[in-house]
Order: structure tokens, then C-alpha cells, then sequence
């Protein structure tokens, strides 16, 4: 109880914020978080759109298993992290191409990932810290380097993202109609999945293996109680995604809290608010087409 009471007595400090803002590293961490928060945001509606939400907690702890991997062989965690999401990813979206199939695909992969990772992390360095922060995210540590692969890889994620995005917003509403189109579904499903994994793989960075559902999918969720059009979706799914990001690393630095403890709880109070007003304003339009 006690550190309860002192994380909110802490919690808006801001004088003890704005001085830690004033170091390089938390800096860093913020645009991190900033980057972080426009990846999922972009990402999630198409997510949502067409039933991953499985896959993505599948390939967020699948990117745990390259994380380890890189840990025990003593290279860059956050390279070892994308390389395991995108591998799972990528077998995610050939294996398990048929929606029928899919939720088996990925208990399978999953388990057989989540064995490999308790025996990397075994057989690791005798490392706590690093190997908690593969469960709970790190983002102080992203570094100049680790913000730069970030940055790269955001800048190629949403280029890619917006040259497909039409066909593959068309082949995840109605994939059987953009097979009779002529729609490369299967290879935008697999590019998709690339580019789900690496997402998936900086949010483990960021918020941890067992929380990315927080930035990945939930604000998303949110904006979908609220608008059924697409691009207005994608809009308020970034603005969530950066609410939470931002503003859950900005109240984590004065107590020094894990930044996933006020990112999750940020997101699902988005999700709270969105769903209350999205239901009270299909109830008034129920009533002004019943009156």
C-alpha cells in the first residue's frame, strides 16, 4: 500500500518530470514511444478489420524468442526481436491463410516459440533486468541506435502500408470478392504480416511481450466504436495510439513505474470512453429512425 500511495503522490509531480525530460535518454524515449504510437495506430484498423488480434499477441511473443535468441548469442535484442516477429509473422501469414485455420496455426507456432524462449532465456546470461524487460518493455533504453532503427523502420512500414493499403484494406473486408478481382490476397497477406511483425516487435521494446495488445489493438477497438468510415478509424486509432504511448511514459517518469503499467491503463479507459459514447449515439439514431 505504501508504494501504491507513493505512486500517486508522484504521478503528476511535474517538476520532477520536466527535469527528467531534460535528459537525452527520456528524450529519446518519448519519440520512441511518439513513433511507436503512430505505427500501431496506422496498423490496428487493418488488424481489427481482419481478425488478427491472436496473431499479434502470437507474433509479440514469438518476438520474444528472437529477443532471447539475441540475448544468449550476445547481439542487439531489439534486431533479434524483429527477426522472431517477422519469421512468425511471415509463417502466421502462409500457414494459416485460411480464416478456419488460422487460430490453430498460431497455438501451434506460439507454443512451439514460447518453449524456445524459456530455454534461450535459461540458457542466457544471468541477466534479470534485461530478461524482465522482454516481458515488460525497456523504452529507456531505445539509445541512438535503437531510435534510429525505429525511425527507419517506421518511415518503410508506413510507406509500404500506404502503397497496399487499398488493395489490402479491399482484401480484409471481402477477401473472396478481391480474389474474383484479380487481388494478390495471399501475397498482401504475407506482406501484411511483415509488416505486423515489425510493429509487433518495437511495441515488445516499448510496452513488453505480454502488454503490445495495449497499442496494437486497442485503440484501434476504441475508434471503431465510434466511426464505421475507414480513414476516420485510422485517424483516431493514431491519436489514441499517441495518447497512450506519450502520455503513459510521461506519467511513469516521476514514480518510475514500468511504462506499460499507465500505457494499458490509458488505452482501455480510451476504449471505456469510446464505447459509452459510440453506444449512446446508436441508441439517438435508433430513436430519431423509429420517431
Amino acid at each position: 500500500m505504501e508504494k501504491l500511495s507513493k505512486l500517486f503522490s508522484q504521478m503528476f509531480d511535474l517538476s520532477t518530470t520536466a527535469h527528467l525530460l531534460s535528459y537525452d535518454f527520456v528524450q529519446q524515449a518519448v519519440i520512441a514511444a511518439a513513433l511507436l504510437g503512430l505505427l500501431a495506430g496506422a496498423i490496428g484498423p487493418l488488424i481489427i478489420s481482419r481478425q488478427m488480434s491472436f496473431a499479434v499477441h502470437g507474433t509479440s511473443e514469438l518476438s520474444l524468442t528472437g529477443a532471447a535468441a539475441a540475448l544468449l548469442a550476445g547481439v542487439g535484442v531489439g534486431v533479434g526481436a524483429i527477426f522472431g516477429s517477422v519469421v512468425a509473422a511471415v509463417l502466421f501469414g502462409v500457414l494459416g491463410s485460411r480464416a478456419r485455420e488460422r487460430d490453430s496455426v498460431i497455438a501451434v507456432v506460439l507454443s512451439f516459440g514460447l518453449g524456445l524462449s524459456v530455454l534461450f532465456l535459461w540458457l542466457g546470461p544471468e541477466r534479470a533486468g534485461s530478461k524482465f524487460s522482454l516481458l515488460t518493455g525497456q523504452v529507456v533504453s531505445v539509445g541512438n541506435s535503437g531510435l534510429g532503427l525505429l525511425a527507419t523502420c517506421t518511415a518503410a512500414v508506413l510507406a509500404v502500408l500506404a502503397a497496399v493499403y487499398r488493395p489490402l484494406l479491399f482484401a480484409s473486408s471481402d477477401p473472396e470478392v478481391a480474389v474474383a478481382r484479380g487481388v494478390p490476397v495471399r501475397a498482401l497477406s504475407i506482406v501484411f504480416a511483415v509488416l505486423l511483425g515489425v510493429t509487433a516487435a518495437f511495441g515488445v521494446q516499448i510496452v513488453g511481450a505480454l502488454l503490445v495488445l495495449s497499442l496494437l489493438i486497442t485503440p484501434a477497438a476504441a475508434a471503431a466504436q465510434l466511426t464505421a468510415s475507414p480513414a476516420r478509424v485510422a485517424v483516431l486509432s493514431i491519436v489514441f495510439a499517441e495518447i497512450a504511448a506519450v502520455g503513459g511514459i510521461l506519467l511513469s517518469l516521476a514514480p518510475g513505474v514500468p511504462i506499460s503499467t499507465f500505457v494499458t491503463t490509458i488505452s482501455f479507459t480510451i476504449y471505456l470512453v469510446c464505447r459509452l459514447v459510440g453506444a449512446r449515439t446508436r441508441n439517438r439514431r435508433r430513436v430519431l429512425i423509429a420517431a
